[in-house]
Parts: C-alpha cells; structure tokens; sequence
C-alpha cells in the first residue's frame, strides 16, 4: 500500500517468521489459536519490549437493528458538506437510529499519510466534522477520533486537518501508541490473529467509518472495507501479495454502525498517496450507508471502473458479507 516502509509506524512490529512460529499458518490460527505474545516497538524512543501472551480478543458488532425496509444506503450530491451530511442521514432515518444518549462513538477516518485535503488521499476533514457533530447533538457522551497511519502519526493528523476538525468540534483524538494494540482474532480468509490498535473499538459503543473514494496501485481501489486497514498493526506491507482477500476479510472483521464514503474530491489516479491535483476531480458527493460493500460498488463507478471487476467486493459478496449490486438494495439518490 505504501510507498515507503511501514517499519516507522507507531505499532506492533512482527516479522513474518516469528509471526508463523508462534501462531502456525493463517488458516491453523483462524481455526483455534487464542493466545500470543506480540513484539511492539516504538520508533520514537527506538525501544523494543516483549507484550506477554494475551488472549486474543474479538471485535464486537456495532450494527443497531433498524425496521424492516429501512434504507440501507443513499448517495447525496451537493456543494456543503453538513447539509450534505444531515440530509443523508436524514434519508436514512435520522441520526437518532444509530447513536443513542451516552453512546461512545469511534470514528476511523483514513489518515494515512501527510497530504493536505484537497490531494483527495486521505478522508476530508469538515465529513468527520459534521459527522462527529451529529452524534454529539444526538446525545453521544464522547466521539473518538483514530487511525494508525503509514506515515507519522502527529505530522498526519495534523496536515490533512483531521486534527483541528475534531479539535473544533469536541471530539477526542487517539494516537497509535505500542500498549494500545492487541492482538485480535479476525478468522478472515487470510487474517488469523493479528495486532491491531483496539482501544478505540474497546470504549467504543458505536463505531463509523468514513474514508476517501480513491485509486490504488494494488487493488484498484480504497474505499469504506479497505479503510479498516488503518487499524491493523505489525508488518502490514506483508499482506500486499494478498490484498484482496485482506480487504474482503475487513468486512468480516467488521460490523460498524455506519459507513461514509467521501467522494467530496476523488482521486482517480496514483493512489493511495496522491500528490497531484491534476490526479483530483471534483466528486460533490457522498455515500452513506449500513453495507459496506454496497457503499464501494457505488464508489467504484464513481472511480469511472466496473464493480464486477473488483475482486474484494466479489469476494466479499459470495461470503454473504454485502452485496455489491447496490441497485437490489432499499437505497436513494438525492441532493442536498
């Protein structure tokens, strides 16, 4: 995914070899492995330690359950994003369906790498704005704002603006820190057990994801299910020769609140960093939704390519994860 190491990133760091040794192949892990120990390093201070086994924990559901019928997901075009936001998911149902009084709310934005919004790499910052502002007038007790990014973590968030969004708003911001990982059982298709950043899904009550519509050199495409990426830890470059079966088991790994893809400015070529404006076009649209693979099939054609082509959202349909004929869903197109 990345265009340079993985190696600086504020997480647990785990060869493969000794990865393989302790927990068997994939497959053997996803079967029955419950426990590990994990090596985590922190390039700031240069210091490796040795967590002690731990049991492997499971990442809960975050769904909520909706009435029969109920829109599951709707394409909003116009020029401000809040009132883009609220008319969303007002279309849903209103707020008032996902987050409740004294919720916890986990937003992952995709701050991934040290771009400025406007080179469409990473999620927009007024989207988690608005998004984090709706829970909170809903009656969300805390909104927490977290990603592992590739790049350094402070620098990320604070050049694509996600810092000064959540500071705006009141909500809280979480940073990669070693002791914050756990290791988690994903019984994916290729994920076992692997770290992963757990603490904001362990205060969290509600969790929403909201990422980029965006070209990748790997899998063609970062949407809503490849955005959950950003919560892994370890050596995640290893997955590459993988990925699609890695994005499909996000959507296993998965079960959030709500998705919202920002496809406020779409990066149509030389994802997933960007660096150009000449690769950036105007999207003025956003898709939210409660499938997740539903969500990426729109925001593929948004990318101008076919979603019958993209193996991850293939893969991820036949394991009954989503559907990726969108068109079958209750689902509304509006503008706001």
């Amino acid at each position: 995914m990345a265009r340079r190491e993985e190696r600086d990133t504020p997480s647990a760091a785990l060869s493969r070899r000794e990865f393989l040794r302790r927990v068997g192949a994939t497959a053997a892990v996803a079967a029955g492995a419950t426990a590990l120990g994990i090596a985590l390093h922190d390039p700031r201070s240069g210091r490796e330690y040795f967590a002690p086994r731990q049991e492997a924990l499971e990442v809960p559901s975050f769904r909520v359950e909706r009435p029969a019928g109920a829109v599951e997901m709707v394409v909003v075009h116009g020029q401000d994003i809040e009132r883009m936001v609220r008319a969303a998911l007002q279309e849903m149902g209103g707020i008032e369906q996902f987050i409740k009084k004294g919720d916890v709310v986990f937003i992952k934005p995709n701050v991934a790498f040290d771009r400025p919004p406007a080179l469409g790499a990473t999620t927009h910052p007024e989207v988690l704005k608005a998004v984090a502002r709706l829970c909170l007038e809903a009656g969300a007790k805390e909104v927490l704002v977290a990603d592992n990014p590739i790049n350094q973590p402070e620098g990320c968030f604070f050049k694509t603006g996600i810092q000064r969004a959540a500071e705006e708003v009141g909500a809280r911001l979480l940073y990669p820190k070693p002791d914050l990982f756990r290791p988690v059982a994903i019984h994916g298709e290729v994920l076992g057990v692997w770290p992963m950043f757990y603490e904001p899904i362990r205060r969290a009550t509600k969790v929403i994801g909201i990422a980029p519509c965006k070209d990748h050199n790997l899998c063609s495409a970062s949407m809503t299910m490849k955005n959950w990426y950003g919560l892994l830890g370890g050596t995640r470059n290893q997955f590459h020769q993988r990925i699609h079966g890695i994005v499909a088991d996000f959507a296993h790994m998965m079960k959030p609140t709500l998705v919202v893809l920002d496809a406020t400015r779409i990066l149509m070529r030389n994802g997933p960093t960007g660096g150009s404006l000449d690769d950036v076009k105007p999207g003025q649209t956003l898709v939210v939704g409660t499938d997740m693979v539903a969500v990426d099939a729109f925001g593929y054609t948004l990318l101008e390519r076919d979603p019958a082509q993209l193996e991850y959202l293939q893969k991820a349909t036949q394991r009954g994860l989503g559907n990726w004929r969108w068109r079958e869903l209750p689902w509304r197109e509006i503008t706001a």
